[in-house]
C-alpha cells in the first residue's frame, strides 16, 4: 500500500456507500505479499499485548491477538492514514444524530485525546479462523471515546486457503426487522464499517440505526483478517 494509493480512492463515493448501507469496499488495499506477510506474525508472540479465545468469552469460535505499541510500520500507516478520509463522515454522522463528539483532522490528537481518558491500550488486531470458527455479532467500543467507523482487511484468499466465513453486518432499525449485509471481499479487500450507530434519513428527517458485524463459520481452511479500529481501548 502507498500513501498517494489511498489519495487516488474516491472518497466521495466512499462516504455516500457509508452512508447509504453503512458499509463501503476498499478493494484491493493491500496486495498478496502485504497480506501474507501480516498474516504470518500471527505465529509470534512478540509484538502483541494478548491473545483471546474466542469460545473462553462466549464470542463465538476462533482467536485473536491484540497488537501492542509500536504497531508494525503498515498497520501504523494504515490507521493513521487512512483516518483523515473517514473525518469529514464522521463528523457529519455526529451533526445528524445530534451527539457532542467531534473528531480532529489527523489521528495522533484523537489518540491523545483517548489516552488522556485513559484509554491506552492499541486495539489493531490479528484475527485467525479454522474450520467451525466464527465470530458472533458484536460492537466494538473500548471505552467513552468512540470513532465511529472502522476498517477490516481481508489477508487470506476466499476459496484457496478457506471457504465459508463471510464477513456479515446486521443493522437493527427502529420499529423494523433488522437487515442483514454479506459483504464479498477478496484478498486484501478493505471493508470500512459503522462501529454502533449511524444515521439514516427517513420521511421525517434522520434516525438512528444500530450496526453489528461478524463473520459466518468457517468451513475449510484457515481465515486471516486484519482489524483496525481508531480508537484505543480503557
Amino acid at each position: 500500500m502507498r500513501p498517494d494509493s489511498l489519495a487516488a480512492m474516491d472518497w466521495q463515493g466512499i462516504s455516500d456507500r457509508l452512508d447509504g448501507d453503512g458499509w463501503a469496499l476498499l478493494p484491493g488495499l493491500l496486495d498478496k505479499a502485504a497480506c501474507q506477510s501480516l498474516s504470518a506474525l500471527y505465529a509470534n508472540e512478540a509484538g502483541f499485548r494478548s491473545r483471546i479465545i474466542m469460545a473462553r468469552h462466549g464470542f463465538g469460535r476462533g482467536e485473536y491477538r491484540y497488537f501492542s505499541y509500536p504497531l508494525p510500520l503498515l498497520v501504523a500507516t494504515l490507521r493513521e492514514k487512512i483516518y483523515p478520509f473517514l473525518v469529514p463522515t464522521a463528523n457529519f454522522w455526529m451533526e445528524r444524530m445530534g451527539l457532542t463528539p467531534r473528531f480532529p483532522a489527523d489521528h495522533q490528537t484523537f489518540l491523545a485525546r483517548c489516552h488522556a481518558a485513559g484509554q491506552v491500550r492499541p486495539t489493531p488486531l490479528l484475527l485467525r479462523y479454522g474450520p467451525g470458527d466464527y465470530n458472533c455479532l458484536h460492537q466494538d467500543l473500548y471505552g467513552e471515546h468512540v470513532f465511529p467507523i472502522q476498517l477490516a482487511v481481508l489477508l487470506s484468499c476466499p476459496d484457496r486457503d478457506f471457504t465459508g466465513g463471510e464477513f456479515v453486518l446486521t443493522e437493527q432499525r427502529p420499529r423494523m426487522q433488522s437487515r442483514v449485509d454479506v459483504v464479498p471481499l477478496r484478498q486484501g479487500d478493505g471493508v470500512l464499517f459503522a462501529v454502533n450507530q449511524r444515521p439514516k434519513t427517513g420521511t421525517r428527517g434522520s434516525y438512528r440505526v444500530t450496526l453489528r458485524h461478524g463473520v459466518s463459520p468457517v468451513r475449510t481452511g484457515l481465515r486471516h483478517t486484519l482489524g483496525i479500529i481508531f480508537h484505543d481501548a480503557a
